[in-house]
């Protein structure tokens, strides 16, 4: 489910200035009930609200619809979702110093099961570097004896639809014909 950018203070703009239900107000922001009603009923909360129609989360259309209907329910515009979601698929870009080691497991794993991929490929989808992966297809690796193989994506290095986008993308540049150079 995608929920609004800072959800307490869009849930704080929808109490004051629209006559949504807390419950819709607190379904579309991703909040309890009950704290929907504990950010209406605070006096001194210290949030600044935050417009939804402003920052482009939602139309006023959208909310006049609710408000006439207590059973519709509040849905993010198609582009927030969208932008959020490419913004999910990048993975995660650092990786901690505990989890270092279980790079080259994911390095290797995906070296077994994908073979076809590039050193290259499987570089930027690890986040490594090309020596690195070149050392442990080899197997000359300092650490080539103690590396555990584990699947990156039960550890959380790289999504599967990264692995799928990259075979394919590998497929293709092996089935694609290659061409000839016209020599003078």
């Amino acid at each position: 489910m995608n929920y609004p950018y800072m959800p307490k203070s869009t849930a704080l703009w929808l109490i004051e200035n629209t006559a949504l239900t807390f419950e819709q107000i607190a379904e579309f922001c991703g909040l309890h009930e009950l704290e929907v009603k504990n950010i209406a009923d605070a006096e001194t909360y210290k949030i600044q609200p935050l417009n939804p129609i402003l920052s482009g989360q939602l139309t006023r259309e959208d909310i006049e619809n609710c408000e006439a209907d207590a059973s519709a329910r509040l849905t993010l515009r198609k582009e927030i979702v969208d932008a959020q979601q490419k913004q999910n698929k990048r993975g995660v870009g650092y990786t901690p110093k505990l989890h270092r080691q279980n790079r080259l497991g994911g390095i290797l794993w995906i070296l077994k099961n994908y073979p076809e991929l590039s050193d290259g490929q499987v570089a930027r989808l690890m986040r490594s570097t090309n020596p690195t992966v070149a050392s442990v297809r080899n197997k000359t690796h300092a650490s080539y004896s103690i590396i555990q193989i584990q699947s990156p994506i039960v550890l959380g290095l790289v999504s599967e639809s990264a692995i799928h986008d990259a075979v394919a993308k590998a497929q293709k540049a092996a089935n694609a014909p290659k061409k000839k150079s016209k020599k003078k």
